[in-house]
């Protein structure tokens, strides 16, 4: 009661800043005995949203007539009136109109959050306004393991660290059209891994603040080499032909062919080798007869070796043909003359007419 006589004082003698201090000291937790605080009856408390880094308005009106405004925060005064007590360059009071009072804090961080403080001082009594300030942050990806190469069959885990406010949900894809969902999470482990879920695994941290925050780590998976194909082109004497050899592994196998039990040199013996990451060639100029034989293409790489054999033989090209006539044979060339001649020709008309059967008995009547 002494408190608000010397305020209600204060005013009539156009001291406001004095009784604006006085009352707002009331306010302040460090003026408050252990263990107390100051409740307003009646006193609503606004709950105003921002993103970090927008501009807060934190809204206040005087009333009209001689009224005087103080706004503080949890622990200090930021504004008595027109006096900046704050030392924050971006804290200001925006004043669109001759009544307003409202706090501006351009730039927002997490460390704004909590309740202001706007203080009325009237002739008759302090009236208050309560705005509590929630900043919401972006989620942000602060940690993601690096690319990771494994053998197949080990386990690995990868981690995917964020910060936001609310606290992000995490999630992860392998991005691969046969990927399984995983579930939510800092942490993905993986035990056994396989060839197929080598590749890039991809992390997004959501809020409901912006849009996910998403990086990517490669995951590479070693494995031994196979043979998934040794194939020939067909070659002839004389001529230029192949052999192609199709390997998957991790590291990429290098490759290497042998004759029998004798390994190739490229360049060698009219033989050409190009190789690259998943497939050798093994190329033939000017075929010969020692071309022919068993080939070996072998494929090796730090975990194991392979192999897969395949017989060169010559291909045979048909012959061209003269086209077969349909007249009858001359009798003159078969040296048959007489009655045997027309028992002949009898013959090959039903040669070409008759069964088989009555091919033979014809048959049968010439030789008597």
């Amino acid at each position: 009661m002494d408190v608000m006589l010397l305020v209600q004082g204060a005013c009539c003698s156009n001291q406001w800043l004095a009784a604006v201090l006085l009352s707002l000291c009331c306010l302040l937790p460090s003026c408050l005995p252990a263990g107390q605080s100051v409740d307003f009856p009646g006193t609503a408390v606004e709950n105003l949203v921002v993103r970090k880094g927008d501009t807060a308005v934190l809204r206040c009106y005087l009333e009209d007539g001689a009224s005087k405004g103080a706004w503080l925060n949890r622990s200090s005064i930021i504004f008595a009136g027109g006096d900046k007590w704050s030392v924050d360059p971006r804290v200001s009071i925006a004043t669109a109109n001759k009544r307003e009072y409202s706090l501006q804090i351009q730039n927002v961080d997490v460390s704004d959050d909590g309740l202001y403080t706007c203080s009325v001082q009237t002739q008759h009594t302090p009236r208050t306004m309560q705005v509590y300030l929630t900043v919401k942050v972006s989620p942000k990806i602060s940690h993601i393991s690096n690319d990771i190469v494994a053998n197949e069959g080990s386990n690995i885990t990868l981690a995917c660290l964020a910060t936001g406010k609310p606290d992000p949900s995490i999630s992860w894809r392998h991005i691969s059209p046969s990927a399984k969902p995983f579930e939510n999470g800092q942490y993905l482990d993986i035990y056994g891994i396989t060839r197929d879920q080598a590749g890039e695994y991809e992390c997004s941290a959501e809020n409901d603040v912006s849009v996910p925050d998403v990086k990517k780590v490669k995951v590479t998976v070693n494995f031994a080499p196979t043979i998934q194909e040794i194939k020939s082109s067909g070659v002839t004497l004389g001529g230029t032909g192949f052999i192609r050899c199709e390997s998957a592994g991790v590291p990429s196998p290098a490759f290497e062919w042998y004759k029998g039990e004798r390994k190739l040199i490229n360049g060698q013996q009219g033989i050409t080798i190009n190789s690259y990451s998943s497939r050798s060639f093994l190329n033939f100029n000017n075929v010969t007869e020692e071309h022919f034989g068993n080939y070996t293409c072998v494929a090796a790489n730090k975990l194991g070796t392979t192999n897969a054999s395949l017989l060169l033989n010559q291909i045979i090209e048909p012959t061209t043909t003269s086209r077969v006539s349909s007249s009858a044979p001359s009798t003159t060339q078969l040296g048959i003359t007489g009655g045997t001649e027309v028992l002949l020709s009898c013959w090959y008309l039903v040669l070409t007419l008759s069964s088989y059967t009555s091919i033979m008995y014809l048959k049968n009547i010439v030789l008597q």
